[in-house]
């Protein structure tokens, strides 16, 4: 078997400009500043394992799952871009620290493994990477394309925490707030392309 390059490249690179690890870091120092080392490597570890999951169960059943749910892609697309606007908001106020109740668990799942990480955008790029696959060696290297966009995602959010100590408490803080307004303006584009992608289909 041959792995196809071609497939592997265009697939890697497309999940990886859709993720945008370093734009993730203010966002993950944002929710995790206020943990210790330890927990924000294991918050990191989880975010990235979540995403994988998610992208990869979608990537394989993700059309038969929507289809069953009778959810259309513009949905999922909506409620992602709502559920971000949420975090988004708590950001900008200073409620973050409700994320971080349970040891980096909850922010680790939701928004960072999902929907930030494991968006509508990577899920729906994965779906067509795979539809696109018509050979065996296509599909492998469109699976090793994701886990390796993932490894990067991590190893980006692993050494984000030495960049926290850097900023401080009050640089944390600020970054929170900056955070907070481009990930809402994430979220209303999310929201925006949904509605236009409904009317479209009206």
């Amino acid at each position: 078997m041959t792995i196809d390059g071609a497939a592997f490249s265009a697939t890697f690179v497309t999940l990886l400009v859709i993720m945008d690890p370093p734009g993730a870091i203010p966002i993950f120092l944002a929710l995790t500043g206020r943990l210790s080392r330890r927990e924000q490597m294991a918050a990191a570890r989880r975010a990235s394992l979540v995403a994988l999951a998610v992208i990869a169960s979608f990537a394989v059943f993700g059309q038969r799952i929507l289809d069953y749910l009778h959810i259309s892609l513009p949905a999922l697309q909506g409620s992602g871009g709502l559920l971000l606007l949420i975090v988004a908001l708590q950001l900008m106020v200073g409620h973050e620290g409700e994320q971080n109740a349970d040891v980096g668990v909850n922010v680790a799942l939701v928004p960072l493994g999902t929907p930030l990480l494991a968006g509508p955008g990577a899920i729906v790029a994965t779906m067509l990477a795979v539809q696109n696959a018509h050979t065996e060696g296509s599909w492998v290297a469109v699976g090793l394309a994701l886990v390796a966009a993932l490894a990067v995602v991590w190893a980006t959010l692993h050494f984000a925490g030495p960049l926290g100590r850097l900023l401080g408490e009050s640089g944390i803080v600020l970054l929170s707030r900056i955070a907070g307004l481009l990930l809402s303006a994430i979220a209303v584009q999310m929201i925006a392309d949904a509605v236009i992608a409904f009317a479209r289909g009206a």
